[in-house]
């Protein structure tokens, strides 16, 4: 029966390019009639239409994603001016695209060191994205500039950046230096490079809005629950 009407529909579609002449204008306009109140009556002709576009857009965009990443898999994951926690040599890793003043970013961070303390294999590379404001650039720079000179202080500097409620100014950049007992007079060249890859990989990406997590070759946006974020760290591991 589903074949039967999509072969009415698809007819009344192909009407106007190779059939017009035969049909007088009566007859185009019954043809139109019975092709509403087919789709009238089985509306699941349409749903089925829409969730088959659907599937084709989704294997359209993860083709595009899997592309992205494997053009980009250096900076992505080995890219030694990017900060990174976890396994030295890792099945699973994790890229998190943040930013200091996205308060979604700040609920995200704390989920990291739990997600590569639980699982030995994982590891994750934080790439900033400052989208908010000139402050987001200044932290992200000091930050990238502590892990260049001083990788090893990076990790509390971040965390107390995160901790900050609301935007960061001048002002709380210098108190969150002094709190991590972290020297930054000046943010080096890198640092700036590095951001400027970061924000030309995103948009690639399609990211449009921070916190942005390649978990594998899927892109969460926006922040989920621990439970959630955990289940996908673990389902992508099996996948390993």
């Amino acid at each position: 029966m589903k074949k039967t009407l999509l072969s009415l529909i698809l007819l009344a579609v192909s009407l106007p390019l190779y059939a017009a002449p035969a049909l007088t204008a009566a007859q185009e306009a019954r043809v139109q009639e019975l092709v509403q109140e087919t789709l009238l009556n089985h509306p699941e002709i349409l749903t089925a239409v829409a969730e088959k576009l659907d599937r084709q857009d989704a294997q359209a965009n993860q083709q595009q994603l899997d592309k992205v990443i494997a053009d980009h898999a250096d900076f992505l994951f080995r890219d030694p001016n990017s900060p990174r926690i976890g396994a030295k040599n890792p099945r699973l890793t994790l890229v998190v695209f943040t930013d200091y003043n996205c308060p979604y970013c700040k609920k995200l961070d704390p989920y990291l060191e739990k997600i590569v303390a639980k699982y030995p294999d994982v590891a994750v590379i934080f790439k900033f994205l400052p989208y908010r404001a000139e402050s987001s650039v200044t932290a992200a720079r000091d930050a990238l500039t502590v892990w260049r000179e001083k990788p090893q202080q990076f990790l509390h500097f971040n965390e107390v950046l995160m901790a900050k409620k609301g935007y960061h100014d001048d002002a709380s950049i210098v108190a969150a230096k002094k709190k991590a007992a972290v020297v930054v007079d000046t943010p080096d060249n890198q640092s700036l490079e590095t951001l400027k890859k970061s924000l030309s990989l995103a948009e690639q990406l399609g990211i449009q809005g921070t916190p942005a997590t390649l978990i594998g070759n899927e892109l969460l946006a926006g922040w989920v629950p621990f439970e959630q974020f955990d289940a996908m760290v673990s389902d992508a591991l099996k996948k390993r």
